[in-house]
């Protein structure tokens, strides 16, 4: 499936679906919530649309790391044991993904949406829950408790991928971290891998409408740059809040969409 370049509001909507998803990713996460349900709405089949969206935001996700490299130099070397079942993940959701159904994508669409947005309503408040102190966790049961999530969260991300910030903060917190640049880094490194690997399969099997990536990507980097600017002026709870209120308009669309 190729994108109607005769559409011309096709293309605008994509470029600014991007570039406001950028700016989203860069700031409080949760773009994904804007561009795929853009990428539905213009006529790219479900599970295109999000092998497609994996590879429009995977720039964001290079940025981030690059962004916080200095924490990463920092960051304690028994953190980069999650990278391992950050690729695996990764690999076994996009394989997943592929082999489902577009008209069962479909359904399930709506439902991914509402999960991530719920997921970065309540972001704060997840992240206090599985804080532990430090010391009592990092013992090998824990580590293995931390490994296996990590692993569920990377077949997610993999899968779909809305949301997988939000999940990783979480993680890392189960671990006790609490410097909040250095879970970002690790998070955003973490989010490198899981991409990465499913965006090298989705290349391979041919489920990227490049014609879209034209569009987006520039539109997508744009806003990655301006988003750290934005949110200096808006403020995180502002940013996620007004994500939030896109994301339960975009699962109510999507549920008409696919129900009506």
């Amino acid at each position: 499936m190729a994108l109607d370049w005769a559409h011309a509001w096709q293309i605008a909507a994509l470029f600014a679906a991007a570039v406001v998803g950028g700016a989203l990713n860069a700031i409080a996460g949760g773009g994904s919530l804007i561009t795929f349900p853009t990428l539905l709405f213009v006529g790219i089949e479900p599970v295109l649309a999000n092998a497609t969206n994996t590879v429009v935001l995977w720039p964001a996700s290079v940025a981030g790391a690059y962004g916080f490299q200095k924490e990463l130099r920092r960051a304690e070397r028994s953190m980069f044991l999650l990278l391992i079942p950050s690729v695996i993940g990764g690999g076994v959701g996009a394989v997943l993904l592929l082999h489902t159904p577009s008209r069962l994508f479909e359904v399930l669409a709506p439902y991914l949406v509402l999960v991530a947005t719920v997921l970065l309503a309540f972001q704060e408040r997840i992240s206090t829950l599985v804080r532990r102190d430090p010391q009592k966790a990092r013992s090998l049961g824990w580590w293995t408790v931390v490994v296996g999530v990590q692993l569920v969260v990377s077949v997610y991300g993999g899968f779909f991928g809305a949301g997988i910030g939000i999940l990783m903060l979480a993680t890392l917190g189960l671990i006790g971290l609490t410097d909040i640049h250095a879970m970002n880094g690790l998070k955003n490194l973490y989010a490198l891998c899981i991409n990465g690997v499913a965006l090298l399969y989705f290349i391979a099997s041919g489920a990227v409408v490049w014609s879209v990536v034209a569009v987006m990507v520039t539109g997508s980097v744009a806003g990655g740059l301006g988003g750290a600017r934005l949110a200096h002026r808006l403020g995180r709870d502002t940013v996620r809040r007004t994500i939030v209120t896109v994301g339960v308009a975009m699962t109510v669309a999507l549920f008409v969409k696919v129900y009506a």
